[in-house]
């Protein structure tokens, strides 16, 4: 049966729209139609969990029944708490450490580490003269995927350093020159002892292990894709 289902707060920001449409099996129950959701939209994976899922204006449980035609939200805990920022981004437009910083900074904030990729004009430190000059990278990446990676990597991240605030994870694709900004990650705490330096470097190499993104180096005597060597295993799922 399909289903409309309403969102609010942070799951309608995540999600990028108010309502959705869902098709679900007759006498599905509530801990269903989550996993539903979160295979439809996978930045929200991370979030379902811990939302709260009304029916008929009513609290709903992981083992209710979603009877046909009944008036469904899905919605963060309701006042009183305060969720962690997790910001993520897959864009060909640069983005602006100054309007990141606004969205992982709370009242009691003192620090933020910033990793940030830039465009290089070579591969390697040579200076040889004949060594191909890098004019563009060619970035692409499986959106959806990748996503849903990134939320896996800022879970990853909170789990080693609890004390972690916010987290902003953001990667270009398209065409970038030497110099352009390529990748950002940024962690936020209540000092440098939070475990901000250690967690942004742990964020920008698991990023490189499982999130499905690649790059082409385009230079003045020849082209290629660079491929990476680290195997997923079972333990990099979620």
């Amino acid at each position: 049966m399909k289903i409309s289902v309403l969102l609010f707060a942070s799951i309608k920001e995540y999600a990028g729209t108010d309502k959705i449409f869902v098709d679900i099996e007759e006498k599905s129950t509530v801990a269903d139609l989550k996993h539903e959701i979160a295979n439809r939209i996978p930045q929200l994976k991370e979030l379902l969990p811990t939302t709260l899922v009304s029916i008929n204006h009513e609290f709903a449980f992981p083992e209710d029944k979603v009877p046909p035609d009944a008036e469904i939200a899905i919605f963060p805990p309701v006042s009183g708490g305060q969720e962690k920022p997790t910001i993520i981004g897959i864009k060909p437009e640069p983005f602006s450490i100054d309007e990141v910083m606004s969205n992982i900074v709370g009242p009691s904030t003192g620090a933020m580490c910033v990793f940030s990729g830039i465009v290089r004009a070579r591969s390697d430190d040579t200076d040889d003269e004949d060594a191909d000059v890098i004019k563009q990278l060619e970035y692409e990446a499986y959106s959806p995927m990748a996503e849903s990676k990134m939320y896996q990597v800022a879970s990853e991240v909170r789990f080693h350093w609890p004390d972690v605030y916010g987290i902003a994870i953001f990667q270009r694709v398209g065409n970038l020159e030497p110099s352009q900004q390529t990748v950002m990650i940024a962690c936020t705490g209540t000092h440098r002892d939070s475990g901000v330096f250690e967690a942004a470097r742990y964020g920008i190499d698991r990023l490189k292990e499982i999130v499905p993104i690649w790059k082409k180096e385009i230079g003045n005597k020849d082209s290629s894709w660079i491929r990476g060597t680290y195997q997923p295993n079972k333990n990099d799922t979620k």
